[in-house]
């Protein structure tokens, strides 16, 4: 799995993204995240040709608790490889693709609404 050893319970909203890394919960990070139901994670992915089937287990693990992932690629809108898309359409678990920025703003959105969404965020400069 590439969740890392950084780990704050509970699901914050993002307050800025950028430099690297985010802000939520008067904190920052350095690095990509993974924003679920049981906490926010360390996520080792720092580019999207990093990012693999098994960058998702925590995220497939937690499939129940979930609508759907949206998933932040980094600068730039980009789309997964069917066996990743396969992954979840088996786990019944929505996958929703787009920047980073969009991600983290429609997440910030999907939260306040309460909808049982989750979110993996590659971080951006």
């Amino acid at each position: 799995m590439s969740v890392g050893e950084a780990f704050y319970p509970g699901r914050p909203a993002i307050d800025a993204y950028g430099n690297g890394g985010f802000r939520f919960a008067e904190m920052s990070h350095k690095g990509s995240l993974l924003v679920l139901p049981s906490g926010v994670y360390d996520w080792s992915p720092v580019a999207f040709e990093e990012v693999t089937v098994a960058s998702f287990a925590l995220v497939l693990a937690e499939h129940n608790e979930l609508e759907f992932l949206l998933f932040g690629t980094g600068e730039e809108q980009r789309f997964p490889p069917d066996d990743m898309r396969r992954a979840f359409d088996e786990a019944g678990l929505g996958l929703e693709v787009m920047s980073t920025g969009a991600a983290c703003r429609t997440f910030n959105v999907l939260l306040a609404e309460q909808r049982r969404v989750a979110a993996a965020l590659i971080a951006v400069n």
